[in-house]
């Protein structure tokens, strides 16, 4: 089974999207954190659509509940069970094409590999409704990084094929503020006016997000397999709209000579740094100091309004499909703080091994 992330900080995803509900059970919590649902709440408040045109119309509350693991407002070592009620689901879109296979989502797949009995409705655990739980585990994640100094980033680069200028910390850190979580205002424009022109026209967009980690200590990696970046990259594949994942320079490091993807190391204040960070803060799977960039590139949401040829899966016939339900124009805003989230349970299931986080918070 693949719905845990984690050897130390262990984090185990569970409900669909039309379920009764959705959540995370975190096992491996240091005892002592000091935790609350407000904490969590603030986190999850991000994920949330917003009101603008990117957004999906289902509205759920997404109120968190922390069923185990907290007496007292600390953590007690014990599994901490974090969960969510789906309220405001409806259900009739799906059950009107549930045998009409969608184009771009998991329907196909889930039905053979599950024999049909997968939960059709929304996508189930395909949709991008788990990653609510995704989030309150991140947050549990982050404050725990958070004892050694680490910090962590995600911001909008692109969407749309519309690009970003790069942008300072002070920026980075009030992207939250943004209704696409981007840094760049001028940029925020045009992207929303071609989210606009993609809505009305019944379609969608993608684009990608950078996420950085700052103050990451030198040594978090377990080569060879469950090296930093590869365990990062699986983390963010789980995110379902995500298809590809860059480190650094990453692509762009194939069309480079060496003496230009190298970075030179120096000595600043004591500690070895380098003069650039194509190599993202990571070299042979071990964190090196610098801060660790990642950019993952997500797809355009598969649920449009245009008519699309498909195949029924019950009649094995040809049929055209008119998607109705509530679907984001965009998900690319909505999955920042969820780049944040996988970024940070990673990073916290390295520490805890490398032994920088204790057992016992006092």
């Amino acid at each position: 089974m693949g719905n845990s992330l984690g050897k130390l900080f262990t984090v185990t995803s569970f409900g669909e999207s039309h379920g009764r509900c959705i959540g995370v059970v975190i096992d491996g919590c240091p005892a002592g954190l000091p935790l609350t649902e407000a904490d969590i709440q603030i986190e999850l408040d991000k994920r949330k659509p917003g009101t603008g045109v990117a957004s999906t119309r289902r509205v759920e509350e997404d109120k968190v509940e922390i069923l185990s693991g907290v007496f007292k407002r600390r953590t007690t070592g014990a599994p901490l069970c974090l969960l969510i009620w789906n309220k405001d689901t409806d259900s009739s879109a799906y059950e009107r094409i549930k045998n009409l296979l969608r184009p771009g989502h998991a329907d196909c797949t889930a039905a053979m590999k599950y024999g049909g009995f997968n939960d059709y409705r929304g996508g189930g655990q395909f949709s991008g409704r788990i990653t609510a739980g995704f989030v309150m585990a991140g947050t549990v994640a982050r404050m725990l990084l958070g004892i050694i100094g680490v910090e962590i980033l995600a911001h909008t680069v692109e969407i749309g094929g519309i690009k970003t200028k790069s942008a300072g910390l002070p920026a980075l850190r009030k992207a939250d503020d943004n209704p696409l979580k981007c840094a760049d205002p001028a940029a925020t424009a045009r992207m929303l006016k071609a989210i606009e022109q993609a809505r009305l026209e019944g379609d969608s967009l993608g684009g990608i997000i950078e996420g950085m980690a700052l103050n990451v200590p030198v040594g978090l990696g377990e080569p060879v397999f469950d090296t930093l970046e590869g365990d990062l990259a699986k983390a963010l594949f789980a995110i379902p709209a995500v298809k590809g994942v860059e480190f650094g320079a990453g692509f762009s490091a194939a069309k480079m000579k060496g003496s230009e993807n190298n970075d030179t190391f120096i000595i600043k204040k004591g500690k070895i740094q380098t003069i650039g960070n194509n190599a993202g803060g990571i070299l042979g799977g071990i964190s090196n100091g610098m801060p660790v960039v990642v950019r993952v590139a997500v797809k355009p949401t598969p649920s449009i309004g245009k008519t699309q040829n498909t195949v029924n899966i019950k009649t094995m016939e040809s049929a055209e499909l008119d998607i109705r339900g509530r679907h984001d124009a965009c998900i690319v805003p909505r999955a920042v703080p969820v780049v944040t989230a996988m970024m940070a349970i990673v990073l916290c299931d390295f520490a805890l091994r490398a032994q920088l986080i204790p057992e016992v918070l006092k």
